[in-house]
């Protein structure tokens, strides 16, 4: 398949005359797969109402098919044709935060939606993203538009168009280039069919930031259970995961030291995910830095790509250090964990 390239300057005004954005557009409408940046990673768009447009997406990334997909749209107005019985907390929600880095999972109207899309499941995941390329991509083609990171299944989400190319080059019709994405992490997952509403999935919006508009949510306990159907997208299988085996340590410098050095002495070369003010206190094969630990946004926004970048390099083995889970730092340890398949030494 030949992939299309777009570059679009998402600080341009009037960005849905730009060409590349209508030639984007009339692809989702021809039932075609493409990417383009949203606010926290990319994401690998098609017509959710057609079973023909999602299946492709689940052939590019090799997705298990009963993995349900966000839906993303551009107006509230479109929520309406296929969601029903919203909450007023939901509609506070998304007063508050949309656009934005927070999905909601709402009952859905029958009849309108690809049951692939969904997964068969009688619940829609729905979001509207923070970024203007995501925006005048959907608007212009009309169509809710479904939706996983733009990435091969299980590998670390894309945040540059790079990503994107380097793993789904001559897969997908095209990729609309609009710069590094922001967050770094993919959505806040709230379920809010439960009179409590239900973290499914951490991300970019914290549970003290939806605290502090609708009251007490809860986290779910089943995060993690592979035994239940998922009602959100990154809940069932291992994820994010770079190509060499990745272990959190729960532990000292001088711990992940000595684990270092005992895989060096066995002759695997090691690598180190660590921070700013970490950064030169391991002597490692590779140390990268993925942001500063007093400062989290910089984490997340940079893990996926740091991730990556041991990809590129020639690492048998690879030790995180482990990180608070407060705030957005639940988001970034819940992808770290599922990168390391749950592999912690302590």
């Amino acid at each position: 398949m030949k992939t299309q390239y777009w570059s679009v300057d998402k600080y341009v005004d009037n960005i849905r005359n730009y060409p590349q954005i209508s030639q984007a557009a009339s692809l989702l409408k021809q039932n075609e797969v493409i990417a383009f940046p949203t606010e926290t990673v990319y994401g690998l768009g098609g017509n959710a109402e057609s079973d023909e447009a999602v299946q492709k997406i689940f052939e590019a990334k090799g997705r298990p098919s009963d993995n349900p997909l966000i839906i993303h749209i551009a107006e509230i107005k479109q929520l309406n044709q296929f969601a029903e019985n919203i909450p007023d907390h939901a509609k506070i929600l998304m007063e508050t935060f949309w656009p934005g880095p927070l999905t909601l999972v709402l009952n859905k109207r029958a009849g309108f939606l690809s049951e692939k899309a969904t997964a068969g499941l009688s619940t829609v995941a729905v979001r509207m993203p923070d970024h203007p390329v995501a925006l005048a991509v959907i608007k212009e083609s009309g169509l809710p538009i479904a939706a996983p990171s733009a990435n091969r299944s299980g590998k670390p989400s894309p945040t540059t168009a790079k990503h994107v190319a380097d793993d789904l080059h001559g897969r997908i019709a095209g990729i609309v280039d609009g710069g590094p994405t922001g967050v770094g992490v993919e959505s806040t997952v709230l379920d809010c069919t439960e009179p409590v509403p239900v973290i499914l999935r951490p991300g970019g919006i914290t549970k003290e930031q939806i605290e502090k508009v609708i009251g007490p949510v809860k986290i779910d306990p089943a995060l993690d259970d592979a035994g239940q159907a998922p009602k959100s997208p990154g809940m069932k299988y291992r994820h994010y995961a770079p190509n060499a085996p990745l272990y959190l340590v729960d532990g000292s410098r001088e711990y992940i030291q000595k684990l270092i050095t005992e895989n060096e002495a066995k002759g695997l070369k090691a690598g180190v995910l660590t921070t700013e003010e970490s950064k030169g206190l391991y002597n490692a094969h590779l140390v990268l830095s993925c942001g500063n630990r007093s400062n989290l946004d910089t984490v997340a926004s940079s893990l996926y790509d740091t991730l990556r970048k041991f990809n590129e390099s020639d690492v048998d083995i690879i030790f995180s250090e482990m990180f608070p889970e407060e705030g957005v730092g639940q988001a970034i340890m819940n992808r770290l964990l599922k990168a390391a398949g749950h592999r912690v030494l302590s």
